[in-house]
């Protein structure tokens, strides 16, 4: 039997695992709230721990905490924002739609492992999870403060230079496929030519955009709920708390983070992170177009279109030998799928606070931190795996070009478009090029034939 020791709360006596740095509120959520498996996002948990050490700081400041314990509370959160306290955060994502179990779970983790930095020489009463590292705060303003904080974090960090890196990638192909002239497509049917830089110049402005998108986003998220407390009021905190805690969670995340202008809409409503979700799923929407155009222009290499040379990662197939298939266009889409998925679940959560609180912050937070993460590594190998790798396959190209019939287009100016509907017509259903055609019907000669159908003219105004 593992060793055990009692913890007390006001609901009574809790057993919790001797070694474990969390209390008994922890204990009775790994007991009443053990959904599924997904955890607490611990980048969630480290904003919530970076919210205690600034908080235990500016209460320093604000006389309303002694500097003993605001040193051991700030010693304590360092440690655990090393991630060497991980295994004490063990709650799930389905718990009460406050946070509230997750925000005393990093309450009692801090405050235990403060006590045992005084060596013994302090009680539960000197240091408590509430009256001292949750000084100034409720569950309702630390946790939507923590949201925004990892959701910056991971935004600013992690997944907009992964996007960079990407659409350079793109870039470089556009300036490597200049003057490849092909075929366009509508409806899926041949259209007038285009040439391959001027297709993949299209992706790139589509990726820049969609990524100002989530540049744009970041700035409702520096906006901070913190110093609102339980509904908004601030009861039971320094009147200069909240803007004093912007101030301090800025200089220790070197982002521009500022309080809330109103902690009533910043505790009831998450329409920041709601407006994240949503600039997320634009990107995807982007890459989901862009990643099956690529598919699909490498779709072959004898039977498809093949336009498009894919790098040959792995093995495609159990059965089937020497295939290869577009596998990471294919995890692309599934990301970005999920991401379709995350965001409609964000969308429906922000929507149903109630009055004072909205209570759906847990499935909101998990659910963005877990889009931005895949998206980030899914954006890595996308570039490194499938977009540097990529080759035009001029030849092919160069055979549906001299084959397109609606290059007869550039003969509207001359002859009008009822004259060359007839060319074109005639092409297809005699198998006939379009000259061939155009000469049987004796509309031009063979010379003002070849000035007027240039694929190369036909590229620009």
């Amino acid at each position: 039997m593992a060793k055990t020791r009692t913890e007390h709360d006001i609901m009574g006596p809790v057993k919790v695992p001797a070694d474990a740095y969390y209390g008994a509120q922890t204990a009775r959520s790994l007991e009443h709230f053990s959904i599924g498996k997904d955890r607490m996002p611990i980048a969630l948990v480290h904003a919530l721990i970076l919210v205690k050490k600034a908080a235990a700081l500016v209460n320093l400041k604000l006389g309303k905490l002694d500097e003993k314990r605001a040193k051991l509370i700030v010693k304590a959160a360092d440690e655990a924002l090393t991630g060497k306290w991980d295994a004490h955060f063990p709650l799930y994502v389905w718990q009460t739609g406050s946070g509230t179990q997750t925000n005393m779970n990093v309450n009692e983790v801090l405050a235990n492992r403060a006590l045992k930095l005084a060596g013994g020489r302090m009680k539960k009463k000197d240091l408590h999870p509430n009256d001292h590292v949750n000084m100034s705060q409720s569950s309702n303003d630390a946790f939507p403060t923590a949201m925004h904080i990892a959701a910056a974090l991971k935004l600013r960090q992690g997944l907009i230079p992964a996007l960079q890196q990407l659409i350079q990638a793109f870039a470089k192909k556009e300036k490597a496929f200049c003057g490849i002239v092909k075929v366009g497509r509508t409806h899926l049917q041949d259209a007038t030519p285009l040439m391959l830089s001027q297709e993949f110049s299209g992706y790139v402005a589509l990726l820049e955009r969609s990524l100002g998108r989530i540049e744009e986003a970041l700035g409702g998220l520096y906006d901070l709920a913190i110093g609102g407390t339980a509904v908004g009021t601030g009861l039971n905190s320094h009147p200069k708390f909240s803007s004093a805690m912007a101030k301090k969670i800025a200089e220790l995340t070197r982002l521009p983070f500022r309080s809330h202008p109103n902690k009533f809409a910043a505790l009831s409503a998450h329409d920041e992170i709601v407006e994240a979700s949503s600039a997320l799923r634009a990107m995807a929407v982007s890459l989901m177009k862009i990643a099956n155009d690529i598919r699909w222009l490498g779709s072959g290499p004898r039977c498809g279109l093949h336009e498009l040379i894919l790098p040959e990662n792995e093995p495609g197939s159990s059965i089937m030998p020497g295939k290869v298939n577009p596998t990471q266009c294919e995890a692309m889409t599934m990301v970005a799928t999920q991401i379709f998925g995350n965001d409609t679940a964000i969308a429906m959560a922000g929507a149903s606070g109630h009055f004072e609180l909205n209570t759906y912050k847990p499935l909101m937070i998990a659910n963005l931190l877990h889009s931005i993460e895949i998206l980030q590594d899914a954006s890595h190998m996308f570039a490194k795996y499938c977009i540097d790798g990529l080759k035009a396959n001029k030849s092919r190209i160069g055979e549906y070009v001299d084959g397109c019939l609606m290059m007869v287009t550039a003969l509207s100016p001359v002859l009008g478009y009822e004259k060359c509907s007839k060319i074109a017509h005639l092409a297809l259903h005699k198998n006939l090029s379009l000259k061939e055609a155009c000469l049987r019907l004796k509309f031009l000669p063979s010379d003002e034939f070849d000035k007027l159908v240039n694929p190369k003219n036909m590229i620009h105004p």
